[in-house]
């Protein structure tokens, strides 16, 4: 890899993390009265509209096209139920203000996906991998005896996560069109749950309230711009 790429893969990752760390934990805990449920469904469906605009719009019919092998489709229908599961864990932690425990979630997360390496796709560890390694096992340890109580809900955000980006490895796709296959896969159940959601009269997505049609298309918003 050249140093300009792996110094843009730095911007690129830190400018998306800052954006779902910062501004999606908080656009996310703004809405999360809505609830979680629902609000996943919505950030689901949303973000499904909006990448199949951006395909047509970026002209990518034809890389959506040759994305259609019997390998792929069978690795993104597991991503797709590793993603949904993993957003739908992170907006319940939020919404019964478990934040902390969420994001430790994403901060053993790396080592998590550094072991996954190792074991799955034999990458190789130097010494200052290991090194780095180590410091985030001491810190992580550190951290989970200073909690209130155990994080389970960030072990799961890791382990989705963590399997999501294995499985994801192993196909040359683009994100933006990965994600929208992805988003397809789950979509009938996504709109099935809006039915029910509706039908028991719980529902927030209400042209009663424009507001929260326009709070709930922005979560598709939220995920889909970091890409």
């Amino acid at each position: 890899m050249h140093q300009s790429q792996f110094k843009k893969g730095i911007i690129y990752a830190t400018a998306g993390s800052l954006w779902w760390g910062l501004l999606g934990t908080i656009f996310f805990k703004y809405i999360s009265s809505m609830g979680a449920l629902e609000v996943t469904v919505h950030r689901l469906i949303w973000t499904c509209v909006i990448l199949l605009f951006t395909t047509f719009f970026f002209k990518k019919i034809n890389l959506l096209k040759k994305t259609f092998k019997k390998k792929n489709l069978i690795i993104l229908f597991f991503t797709s139920i590793l993603i949904f599961l993993n957003w739908g864990t992170w907006i319940y932690a939020i919404s019964i203000n478990k934040i902390i425990d969420a994001s430790y979630g994403y901060f053993i997360f790396p080592i998590l996906n550094v072991f996954f390496g190792y074991i799955f796709l034999n990458e190789k560890l130097n010494k200052k991998r290991k090194l780095s390694i180590a410091a985030v096992v001491i810190s992580s340890i550190y951290l989970l005896f200073n909690l209130d109580s155990f994080p389970w809900i960030g072990f799961l955000v890791a382990f989705f996560w963590g399997t999501y980006n294995l499985l994801r490895k192993k196909l040359n796709v683009e994100t933006d069109i990965g994600l929208l296959i992805e988003s397809l896969y789950i979509l009938p159940v996504a709109l099935i749950i809006c039915f029910f959601i509706y039908n028991s009269g719980h529902n927030d997505f209400t042209f009663e309230v424009p507001t929260n049609i326009l709070l709930l298309f922005l979560a598709g918003l939220m995920t889909v711009i970091p890409l």
